[in-house]
């Protein structure tokens, strides 16, 4: 779809929004990469520990607090 040159200057208030407070917080941006890196981006799952961990673990009853 081509829009004409009129549309293609348009910001919508939004985009409008995020610019203005990435210009008033410069370190916005890489504050967000490292919160993300913090809570997302983990290492590589190593398989082998993860196949010891699933055979290690105990099977719950079905009912947990009802005793037997």
């Amino acid at each position: 779809m081509i829009f004409s040159k009129q549309f293609q200057r348009y910001e919508s208030e939004a985009t409008q929004f995020i610019k203005s407070i990435k210009e008033a917080n410069p370190k916005l941006e890489s504050g967000q990469r490292e919160g993300r890196a913090l809570l997302w981006d983990k290492a590589p799952i190593d398989l082998d520990t993860l196949q010891r961990a699933d055979e290690s673990r105990l099977k719950q009853q079905a009912y947990v607090y009802q005793n037997k």
